[in-house]
């Protein structure tokens, strides 16, 4: 089902068609100032990388950026993560997989911007 994007020559607005077949015909009208003086435009896209990438375009994080570093829970779970890590241990691996399942959630958590709560006395 292609999308087609025009741009209206008469109010310069946006307009975007689904076309739920090929052999539908297309007869774009703006549906703002009923002009039909539409000119084809290049359509966007979405481009999405994996944690993985994003963790390594990152880099390891930075040292205490100040006073505030550690309210942002995303520095938080980014520098756990990372110190884990260092200590040569993967939570993400099959390994640890049942031993860090708390742990990981939290991390997610925090890296999501969400201030995870504290993991309860066993």
């Amino acid at each position: 089902m292609p999308i087609y994007e025009f741009r209206c020559t008469g109010c310069q607005g946006k307009i975007s068609f689904l076309l739920r077949s090929i052999t539908d015909s297309l007869s774009p009208e703006c549906p703002h100032c009923r002009g039909r003086q539409l000119t084809r435009i290049i359509s966007s896209f979405a481009y999405h990388k994996s944690e993985q990438t994003r963790l390594e375009e990152a880099g390891p994080p930075q040292p205490l950026g100040g006073p505030d570093y550690y309210k942002d829970p995303r520095n938080i779970g980014q520098w756990a993560e990372h110190r884990l890590q260092e200590l040569g241990m993967d939570i993400r691996s099959e390994e640890y997989q049942n031993t860090f399942s708390e742990v990981r959630e939290m991390i997610d958590a925090a890296r999501e911007g969400e201030m995870p709560e504290p993991i309860k006395d066993l």
